[in-house]
């Protein structure tokens, strides 16, 4: 099979053929259709993780796929050969296995049955991306009335979180590039106000437009706490943080904020619900984006310029 792969520690990926890979006890193999990129895709390529989960090489890129089910192994009963199905590769050692590739060899915990009125490329986009908004969207616990600050909108996970904290009657602050596109786009999804983060301190801005703060941040993008706009939260706010900054206890204790760094549970019960939404129409799938398999390497290079917006998804013919 045709799979995005890193041949050996230290190297670039590169597409190659490799074995299609056997179903074992707990697992179900897809024949992918089409595969989400996500950002954790470029951070296993580099080798980012490697002291935490061990890796084996070849390594495939990609956790999430649509496709149809060539094999089951012992033990699955809920899908059967031949379903259509939405599926996540689970975090967990050893990291070899990836949904870049023309079959992919999932855990039966991470697929579920996709529905009818959802096409391939669109349910590709979900698993990751809207399991990980699901979860920094609880983490808020966000009531009807409430203001919540979202940084990083522009994204996969911001594109889905917008749309989540609305539903449940919250007022959205988005962050954005400034542009009317930009701001078209997360309005449509949901947002109030648009923040432009590249005409001055987000916090700043925020705070002009609410004196009083915002009820909740989530943030999607902060590498460090210095760099997450924890003033622009009112006193007793709560936050919630995707890459663990922005919830730094000793910088949410100095600013009187609660928070807790969150992590996506793309596991079927989850992301059936998710899918279910987005066949229905309630949940938008922002898809920006869609490449062949052979152009994969761009949309990874897109992630990490950190210039996409909503989701990449990959189409795999065959």
């Amino acid at each position: 099979m045709r799979a995005l792969n890193v041949p050996a520690a230290g190297e670039q990926p590169r597409l190659s053929d490799l074995p299609v890979p056997a179903p074992v006890e707990g697992t179900v193999l897809v024949r992918v259709k089409a595969a989400g990129l996500n950002a954790i895709d470029n951070a296993l390529a580099a080798g980012m993780m490697a002291e935490m989960l061990p890796h084996v090489y070849p390594l495939v890129l990609g956790r999430d796929a649509a496709g149809v089910v060539e094999a089951v192994g012992a033990g699955v009963d809920h899908v059967a050969v031949g379903d259509e199905v939405i599926g996540h590769m689970l975090l967990a050692p050893p990291i070899q296995a990836g949904t870049l590739a023309e079959y992919a060899l999932l855990p039966a915990a991470a697929v579920t049955r996709k529905p009818a009125g959802l096409d391939f490329t669109t349910a590709a986009a979900l698993p990751l991306a809207a399991t990980a908004a699901t979860a920094a969207v609880d983490a808020v616990e966000p009531q009807p009335g409430q203001t919540v600050l979202v940084v990083g909108a522009g994204g996969g996970v911001g594109s889905y979180a917008v749309q989540l904290l609305a539903a449940r009657g919250a007022t959205v602050v988005a962050t954005g590039t400034g542009t009317a596109a930009e701001t078209s786009r997360l309005t449509a999804l949901g947002a109030t106000t648009v923040v432009d983060y590249t005409a001055g301190p987000v916090a700043e801005q925020v705070r002009a437009a609410y004196p009083d703060g915002v009820d909740a941040l989530i943030d999607l993008v902060s590498y460090t706490p210095d760099s997450a706009p924890l003033d622009a939260v009112r006193k007793g706010g709560k936050v919630a943080s995707t890459l663990g900054a922005a919830a730094d206890e000793q910088a949410l204790a100095a600013a009187g904020l609660t928070g807790t760094s969150v992590m996506a549970a793309p596991v079927r019960e989850v992301v059936a619900e998710l899918a279910e939404q987005a066949a229905a129409g309630t949940l938008k799938v922002d898809v920006t984006a869609v490449l062949p398999l052979d152009k994969a390497t761009d949309g990874l290079a897109t992630l990490a310029s950190g210039t996409a917006r909503g989701k990449i998804v990959v189409e795999i013919a065959g």
